[in-house]
């Protein structure tokens, strides 16, 4: 039997669950698995400037492409309470990555030893699986369990910590006959799915809502025919954007308090029957008033993970199966009730919902200097085509973002959904643009998002990874700055300020260029809309000559209020700004405004 470290058993797993690439920080108490790392060889690696960047980076590249797990790495103590954001960032949303960390020696854990800390017991709440391994013997095991853990299910995170001795430890193992354990995901069966559809043959206005679900199973292509087949209109979820492209006839707008579309509530309200299919009902959909989102409609509801069911609300029924497998059955069956002509005629209902996407639309051309951010939106989807991989956390540049940019396929807006931290974007853009090099990335940031873990960009330019970062600057927390509106404050959120080494930004504070230049990148200001097009044709060619990130910082108007609800009830969103009424209002959307 082949003799080797621990750690270098625990290396040869990693490329034997499909591992190439990895993000991460290196120290005292984690060498040992570096070493392994680089003698073992095939893991590509890329080194973070922040161990909290390292984890997004890791969720980046898994949600770029279907089967991705990403890895990041850090010493102990506090890389790894660095990296407890992007597990809780990833159990959130579902996604899976491994996060491994060094760890003091197994015998002096309990003696308070410099960067000792239990790290399993603080990554509990927010993994699926948090080991401290004590036996060298149980590293194999405990990295096959992880994937097993990560991949069955509902997906998500793991942590493993290895304390320094354990990682230098012989152990035998035999890479050659190691063997990846059997995925289980639950799968709907053939009487449910036809149970579920009975509620969909008697509603007169039914809607799909498709989840993030759906793109962990990479099964939108199946969420498209059943949709077709039926005729049933789809509204995706923030997570679920682009399992149906958004110029489709049965995309019927997304739905909630903050990332909707006015005809996407106005849709759903006069529904009668929703099929939530890989979604959580997370609050921002639904809103706070759930006797509004619920009242008149039935409610089946397909989820992998049987304690979602019920969660947030009972639905009329519940399935627990993976998206794919149910939408596999919902085809299936759907082929057969088309042939017996047994499927009602959705025609009108689905002409509806595209009534209301051309009469309900908000405004995006304004020529106001400074800029208003609904210019930029707009000026995005002239330069960025279906093509184009947007990456963004959170923030009033993320909720005008989800309203006014278009996404055409999975995978092509990558959101941290449900923590939704502000630095998030620069890693997981990076992570993403790693994970998917041909893919054109484009991220989206406020000021303070971008400043979070702006140290990142330079990640991109030792590495060469190139993408494109659009800056809505407004020297402000916009989001908090909205909240506090009900709390008649304007409190401790002003970022601006004279900076005496730039006085011609006047009061917006941070030269965005000139720290990105520092950092080596490439970067553009603009503060004339009208720039905004050739600034980013601009950016998109120096990413390509120069293989860096590339800013394009565009100076805002100081307060824009976007539209939301303060009432936490979908169907009382106040649009505070002049709503479109003419077709130059809103010259990208989808479908043209008719009066």
């Amino acid at each position: 039997m082949p003799r080797m470290t621990a750690a270098r058993a625990a290396v040869e797993i990693l490329k034997r669950e499909g591992v190439s690439h990895a993000f991460g920080v290196p120290g005292a108490a984690i060498n040992p698995f570096y070493k392994a790392l680089k003698e073992g060889g095939g893991i590509g690696h890329t080194l973070a400037r922040h161990v909290e960047g390292a984890s997004h980076m890791a969720e980046g590249y898994t949600r770029a492409a279907p089967g991705n797990i990403g890895v990041c790495i850090g010493t102990s103590g506090p890389a790894g309470t660095d990296m407890i954001t992007g597990l809780y960032s990833a159990i959130g949303d579902s996604i899976p990555i491994l996060c491994i960390t060094g760890q003091a020696p197994t015998n002096v854990i309990h003696k308070e030893d410099f960067q000792a800390v239990d790290i399993a017991s603080i990554a509990k709440p927010v993994t699926k699986a948090a080991t401290t391994v004590l036996e060298a013997a149980q590293v194999p095991g405990v990295f096959q369990q992880a994937f097993h853990l990560m991949r069955s299910g509902r997906p998500g995170p793991v942590l493993i910590d290895l304390p320094i001795d354990v990682q230098l430890t012989e152990i035998e193992f035999d890479p050659e006959t190691y063997e990846p354990l059997r995925v289980y995901k639950p799968a709907a069966t053939r009487a449910q799915i036809e149970k579920a559809l009975s509620f969909l043959l008697e509603a007169e206005r039914p809607l799909i809502v498709s989840g993030g679900g759906v793109i962990n199973a990479d099964a939108s292509d199946l969420l498209v025919e059943f949709a077709e087949i039926t005729g049933t209109p789809v509204v995706p979820t923030l997570m679920g954007w682009g399992t149906i492209p958004d110029d489709h006839e049965l995309n019927a707008g997304m739905v909630g308090l903050q990332t909707s579309h006015r005809y996407g509530n106005a849709n759903f309200l006069e529904s009668d029957f929703v099929l939530g299919i890989g979604n959580r009902w997370a609050n921002r959909h639904t809103g706070y008033r759930l006797d509004v989102y619920t009242r008149g409609r039935k409610f089946v509801h397909v989820d992998i993970e049987p304690t979602q069911i019920g969660r947030i609300f009972a639905p009329d029924y519940g399935i627990t199966s993976d998206a794919g497998a149910a939408l596999e059955l919902f085809v299936e069956a759907a082929k057969e009730l088309k042939a017996a002509g047994r499927l009602p005629d959705r025609s009108a209902w689905a002409a509806s919902t595209q009534e209301r996407r051309a009469t309900l639309q908000r405004r995006t051309h304004f020529d106001d200097i400074p800029i208003k951010p609904q210019r930029v939106y707009e000026e995005m989807n002239r330069s960025f085509g279906p093509e184009t991989r947007y990456v963004t956390t959170i923030g009033l540049s993320q909720i005008a973002g989800a309203q006014m940019l278009h996404v055409y396929r999975p995978r092509h807006w990558i959101n941290c959904g449900q923590a939704g931290p502000l630095g998030w974007t620069i890693p997981a853009a990076l992570g993403a643009a790693t994970a998917d090099p041909e893919t054109p990335v484009v991220a989206l940031s406020g000021d303070y998002d971008f400043q979070f873990l702006i140290e990142e960009l330079a990640v991109g330019a030792q590495h060469r990874i190139p993408y494109v970062h659009v800056l809505v600057n407004n020297s402000y927390l916009g989001l908090i700055r909205q909240a506090q509106l009900g709390l008649d404050i304007d409190y401790q959120v002003n970022l601006e300020f004279e900076n005496v080494n730039s006085p011609e930004l006047g009061v917006y504070g941070v030269d965005h260029v000139k720290v990105a230049e520092g950092l080596g990148c490439k970067a553009i200001r603009v503060t004339d809309p009208s720039e905004l097009g050739a600034a980013f044709d601009q950016a998109r060619k120096l990413a390509a000559e120069h293989r860096v990130p590339v800013v394009v910082e565009a100076i805002l108007e100081r307060i824009t209020d976007i539209a939301m609800s303060r009432t936490a009830d979908i169907g009382d969103v106040t649009e505070f700004e002049e709503v479109a009424t003419e077709p130059g209002h809103a010259p990208t959307a989808i479908v043209p405004l008719r009066g």
